[in-house]
Order: C-alpha cells, then sequence, then structure tokens
C-alpha cells in the first residue's frame, strides 16, 4: 500500500514539474515571439476591416477575387496619390524641421529665459537653488537622436512589411479555412456565441477605422491650413501627424498639439498663444460634434476603458501598442459581451444602486430579492 502511495506521490510531482517546465517554455516562446503576435493581431483587424467591402461586392454578383482586386486596387491607388502629391511636402518640410531644429530649441531656450528674467522674483528663486535654466529644457536634438536608434534598418522593415501585406492578401482572399480554425476552439455548444462576438468586433472595427479616416482627414486638413496661415514651420508635417493621433484616443490630442506649439512658441508667444487655443477648440468640436455622430452606436467604449487600455498596450508593446489599444478593446468587449455578460442576470435597481453611490444618497431603499 505505501509502495502504490509513494508511486501515485511520484507520478503527481513529475506531472506538476513537466507542466511547470512546459508553461516556462511557452512563456519564453511567447515573449520571444511577441512583436509576431503584434502583427498578427494587426493583420487580423485589417483583414476583418478589409472584408467589409470585398464581401459588399461579393453579395452583388462579383466573384470574390475580382472583389478583392478591386478593393486592394483602390487602397493602392490612395496611397499612391497620397505619396505623390502630399508625402513630398512633407519630407521636404520635415528635413527643413530637422536642420533647424537646433535653432528652433535654442530661440525657444531664449525665449524662456527672458520671461524668467523679467520675473526677478521667480528668477532669484531659481538662481538661489542652483539651477540651470538650461538644463530645465530638454535638449530636442538629442531626444531626435536617441529616438533614431530604435528604429529598425530599412532592408528588414521592407521584409517584414511584405510578409504581413502577403499574410493579410491571403486571408482576405480565402476566409473560409481561417475561420474553420477559428471555430474548432468553441465546443459546438458554444460557435454560436463565437459567431456573434467575431461579428460584433468587425462591425465595431469598422466603425472605428471609418471615424478615424473621416476625422482623421478633417483635423489634418484644418491643421495644416491653420498652421500654414500662421506661419509656423512644418505645416504639413503637423497635419500628417495629427491625422495618425487620433488613433490614440485623448493622448494622441497631446501629440498632435505639443510639437506644434512648441515650434511656434521658439517663433513668437502670441502665435504660440492662437495654436494652443486652435488646438483646444479643435479637440472640443471634433471630440463633443463631429466624432460622436460619425461613430454613431458602432463603438460603445467608454474613455477611461479606452485611456487605460493605451497606457498599458504602450507600455508593454511601444507606439504599436497605443495604435492596437482601442481595436484590442473593442475585441474584448465583444467577447465578453457575447461570452459573460449575458450569464448575468439583469438588475432592475441598477441604476439606483449607481445613483446612490454618485449622489452619496440612500434614500432608495432596495433588496436583492426585487
Amino acid at each position: 500500500m505505501a509502495n502504490i502511495n509513494n508511486d501515485n506521490l511520484y507520478k503527481t510531482i513529475r506531472r506538476a514539474l513537466t507542466h511547470a517546465a512546459f508553461l516556462i517554455v511557452l512563456l519564453w516562446l511567447l515573449f520571444k515571439i511577441v512583436h509576431v503576435l503584434m502583427l498578427v493581431l494587426l493583420a487580423v483587424i485589417l483583414v476583418l476591416i478589409i472584408n467589409v467591402p470585398v464581401a459588399w461586392l461579393e453579395k452583388r454578383k462579383i466573384k470574390r477575387g475580382l472583389a478583392c482586386l478591386i478593393v486592394f486596387g483602390a487602397i493602392a491607388v490612395c496611397i499612391a496619390l497620397m505619396f505623390w502629391l502630399i508625402v513630398p511636402k512633407i519630407s521636404v518640410q520635415l528635413t527643413a524641421l530637422v536642420n533647424n531644429l537646433p535653432v528652433y530649441a535654442n530661440q525657444l531656450s531664449k525665449n524662456i529665459s527672458s520671461w524668467f528674467n523679467s520675473n526677478n522674483k521667480l528668477n532669484t528663486a531659481i538662481e538661489g537653488e542652483g539651477i540651470e535654466l538650461s538644463k530645465l529644457i530638454p535638449s530636442l536634438p538629442n531626444m531626435l537622436i536617441s529616438v533614431g536608434n530604435y528604429s529598425l534598418s530599412v532592408l528588414s522593415s521592407v521584409l517584414v512589411f511584405i510578409i504581413f501585406v502577403s499574410m493579410v492578401v491571403y486571408a482576405v482572399i480565402n476566409p473560409r479555412p481561417l475561420l474553420q480554425f477559428y471555430f474548432s476552439f468553441f465546443a459546438p455548444a458554444k460557435q454560436e456565441k463565437a459567431k456573434d462576438a467575431l461579428y460584433n468586433t468587425s462591425a465595431m472595427l469598422n466603425g472605428w477605422m471609418k471615424s478615424n479616416l473621416i476625422a482623421g482627414s478633417i483635423e489634418a486638413v484644418c491643421v495644416t491650413v491653420f498652421l500654414s496661415i500662421m506661419n509656423v514651420p512644418g505645416a504639413w508635417v503637423w497635419g500628417a501627424i495629427t491625422f495618425f493621433a487620433i488613433l490614440i484616443p485623448k493622448i494622441g490630442f497631446f501629440i498632435m498639439a505639443v510639437p506644434p506649439v512648441l515650434v511656434a512658441l521658439s517663433i513668437n508667444p502670441v502665435t504660440a498663444l492662437w495654436v494652443t487655443i486652435f488646438f483646444l477648440g479643435l479637440d472640443e468640436i471634433m471630440g463633443d460634434f463631429v466624432l460622436p455622430r460619425i461613430r454613431s452606436a458602432t463603438m460603445k467604449l467608454h474613455p477611461v476603458s479606452t485611456i487605460v487600455a493605451v497606457l498599458i498596450m504602450g507600455s508593454a508593446f511601444g507606439l504599436i501598442g497605443a495604435l492596437l489599444a482601442t481595436p484590442v478593446t473593442a475585441i474584448i468587449k465583444a467577447y465578453y459581451e457575447a461570452f459573460f455578460s449575458a450569464r448575468v442576470k439583469r438588475d432592475k435597481q441598477m441604476n439606483s444602486r449607481i445613483d446612490a453611490i454618485i449622489y452619496h444618497s440612500n434614500d432608495t431603499k432596495t433588496t436583492d430579492n426585487e
């Protein structure tokens, strides 16, 4: 009897050690291929978005291969027009900005120094603490060099891009085997929920892309025109940054507004003031009136949830993580509602309970049996 117990204990320990070793190897592998997984996630998001116009054409008796050719051709034409009309201007202004960056930094330092010198009390306090003003202002050229050190080589970027595009194209052309593989992860009783979750994910992602394209184009045009009128250097560059910054909710505002304000500040404080007012007004108009109408009911994501997702994804995966934060939040929301939210019994007194917390009032008496 003792031998049997020892044998069972030995098998249990061996099984536990095997599982632990397998888990460690799996975590190590995931750590090594985390960037590949992020690219795959981005590819899945693009496939779900691009599939919508392809399916729309396919429903109108156009073969899927030809529909894919039309959609990808339209995308290629848009990209080509962008490179022909917009990119050269951005390239010229970006080169000028980089070349004049030390000049802008020195002028900004002088302007701020003059403000400190005009305020004797503040200047005396700074000198009394032994703080050098030049150390308070970050070195923009050094910052630019630091960012450039982390960039990928041109050759590897091109190879990754080719593989990525090929993956997206093949998935859009023939999605059925991939969907069969997707449904194989779910028991037959759960496959209907899996279908609903993926369908809702696709709807939210398309709403997200549509709103970003429309709102991003509007903001980019407004920024480019206004900064050109105000003679702020690099207007086309800041417009391009605005177009992509809208992909990062809330935090994107600071990405698109702070650099041109600093450049304007190095030229003229009054110009910087007008640029600041413009960005604040643009953010209010787009955030309160335009974006809600564009997004409508396709994406019902609370701003706090998206900001938390941006912070987590950005900290873990850098810029690409911040860009994918909103789609990932939409995916999590869709699968949570499909698989878990339906299990929770609807509480008729939920609004009363919430009001009691918000307004710090417990006048409404509720019971769990109601």
